[in-house]
């Protein structure tokens, strides 16, 4: 069977679908049914620096408002907090909370988990050679992680 080039980027949109879809589903049966892939983008931005409304948004590639709304959410749930900046008193900063963190965490193991799953249905082998062409097609870090549906290419 013959396939075409959007076959293959459909497939491989598949692919990330399935995988986010499911570790969205695992979170949910670990007890985070309120968490969704933009607020793990959002934490991992606040973490590496994005600590006020516009940072984040530049980072997520949003409006400030929409930013701000996300920042709403994750207060909300417990996942970030603000805290006054050390270095200027007048001035709140976001960070993550142990919450948001441990959220994160479970996240990468349920990824981990969910790679493990993929190795046992088509082989180890297969999958890390499916790994390596990727990486030779698209490079080792093609994505931006902190850029929700992944358009932000990674250009450092």
């Amino acid at each position: 069977m013959s396939r075409t080039g959007a076959d293959l980027a459909l497939l491989l949109l598949g692919g990330f679908r399935t995988l986010v879809d499911d570790a969205v589903d695992e979170l949910a049966r670990r007890g985070h049914h309120d968490v969704r892939p933009v607020h793990d983008f959002a934490m991992r931005a606040i973490a590496a620096g994005a600590d006020n409304a516009s940072a984040l948004g530049r980072h997520l590639s949003v409006t400030k408002q929409s930013a701000a709304k996300t920042i709403g959410v994750l207060q909300e749930r417990g996942y970030v907090a603000v805290e006054p900046d050390p270095g200027d008193a007048r001035r709140k900063r976001l960070i993550v909370t142990e919450l948001g963190f441990e959220v994160m965490r479970q996240g990468e193991a349920i990824f981990e988990e969910l790679r493990a799953g993929w190795a046992a249905r088509i082989g180890a082998e297969e999958l890390a050679t499916l790994e390596r062409h990727l990486t030779t097609l698209v490079g080792a870090r093609p994505i931006r992680f902190d850029t929700p549906g992944g358009v932000g290419r990674d250009l450092t």
